[in-house]
């Protein structure tokens, strides 16, 4: 029996947030012409090994671009092959990253070339921090590297390069070890500065030929692909950031005293859920002044994808019993600690039953009743097209040009069990990753 007074939840709508449309693109054709435009077949000598790197975000024509550029690289006499390059993702193990690619549809047979992976560095140089530069064993023994990743903002810092090829070419081709090493100079000098300075030394270690920037919408879809000469990367990775940051989705309210959201998730984002989507950094990241102000989050469960990676969960106020018996511990470790964030494990009070979760979260709002409880439910924080929302938020909602109200208000949707089901539209498009 629960320590407070139980009420009943509030009544839903079902919202739709419109967002800006953009025509859809070819995302193949696109980059088989940007690579034809800089010839990458006369860049690869017959034989060449050259590695394609693979990062352990939801991305979605990640397969395909691998699969394009894998081909490219057999027509031209080379030999691709696919390189996990995401940190201390994975358990920090060769087995784990590769489990983690094969979780987001990439294998051999999907994208025509063999994964190889492992944890083994080489030092690359120093830093202008006094610090060593590491990057991946198996890039360095190759002929020719190709980057590839989506720009988009990152979830725990502002600057001209947050999430990219640079951070790729630091964070991920760096392994655990030069993961950390950027991780523990950013505490001091901010991770702009370091993961500039870092590309720079891998860029001059690393045979790069070119990178791949992927740029996607608020529905997902990707918006544009662009090919960066390794030269050009550093410098024109800020306008592509502008770019992503024009086209991300955000919650449509700038308060709210409750937000659900179903999961969380490393290919979802490296936070597990986006924090400057929720408006809530954890203590490590810096102070945040912005929207949202949200004051409970309830968390409901772990991707598959995430292979027990729980990170991000100590963002949450309430949680379930379920998220955290799927929570592998020392997976969680390895990535909080590496990124210097401990306070991203820490475990918010869970439930067995998902609506004593929600019946905390009002206890602890200051709502006064539930008809003014704002409360507003989530998929994940990349999937905000589609809302539930309360009925105190609906006079909101109806002012709103970019939401539209679909439906009539209904009963929050409780199992007998306790859990709630909340029948997304697009739930027939989920696939067996939990991902979309």
């Amino acid at each position: 029996m629960s320590a407070w007074p139980q009420v009943p939840l509030p009544d839903l709508v079902r919202v739709r947030q419109r967002f800006p449309s953009h025509p859809q693109i070819d995302v193949v054709a696109s980059l088989a012409r940007q690579l034809d435009a800089i010839d990458l077949a006369g860049r690869i000598a017959p034989g060449s090994r050259v590695a394609l790197t693979a990062g352990s975000r939801g991305i979605r024509d990640l397969v395909p671009v691998l699969g394009t550029l894998a081909a490219h690289v057999r027509s031209a006499g080379g030999e691709p092959f696919v390189v996990p390059c995401m940190g201390s993702h994975g358990g920090a193990t060769g087995e784990g990253q590769t489990e983690v690619l094969r979780a987001l549809g990439v294998t051999e047979d999907a994208v025509g070339a063999p994964i190889v992976s492992s944890t083994g560095v080489t030092h690359a140089g120093e830093s202008r921090f006094g610090a060593p530069v590491w990057v991946a064993e198996d890039l360095a023994r190759a002929d020719a590297v190709i980057v590839v990743n989506r720009v988009k903002p990152h979830t725990d810092f502002t600057g001209p390069i947050e999430s990219g090829l640079v951070k790729m070419l630091v964070i991920g081709v760096g392994k655990q070890a030069g993961a950390a090493e950027a991780h523990r100079l950013a505490v001091r000098h901010g991770f702009p500065a370091v993961l500039k300075d870092h590309a720079r030394i891998t860029l001059a270690r690393l045979p790069v030929v070119c990178g791949v920037a992927l740029i996607e919408d608020q529905s997902e879809h990707t918006a544009e692909v662009h090919v960066l000469e390794a030269d050009e990367i550093i410098a024109r990775e800020p306008a592509l950031l502008d770019r992503a940051r024009a086209l991300m989705p955000s919650l449509p309210f700038d308060a709210l005293d409750c937000l659900i959201v179903d999961r969380i998730g490393k290919e979802i984002s490296g936070n597990g859920m986006d924090s400057k989507i929720v408006g809530r950094l954890l203590p490590s990241d810096g102070p945040h002044s912005g929207a949202p102000r949200i004051t409970r989050i309830v968390v409901r469960d772990l991707t598959p994808g995430s292979h027990g990676n729980a990170i991000g969960i100590g963002a949450a106020d309430f949680t379930t019993t379920r998220l955290l018996a799927a929570m592998d511990d020392e997976a969680t470790a390895v990535n909080c600690i590496t990124s210097l964030s401990p306070e991203a494990a820490r475990a918010p009070i869970a439930f067995a039953r998902d609506a004593d979760a929600v019946q905390a979260a009002y206890a602890t709002s200051g709502a006064a009743s539930p008809d003014e409880f704002s409360l507003a439910w989530v998929r994940d924080t990349l999937s905000l097209e589609e809302l539930l929302v309360s009925s105190a938020l609906v006079p909101q909602a109806r002012a709103d040009e970019r939401l539209e109200i679909l439906g009539e208000p209904f009963a929050c949707p409780v199992r007998p069990d306790g859990t709630l089901s909340p029948e997304w539209g697009w739930a027939q498009h989920t696939d067996a990753t939990g991902g979309r």
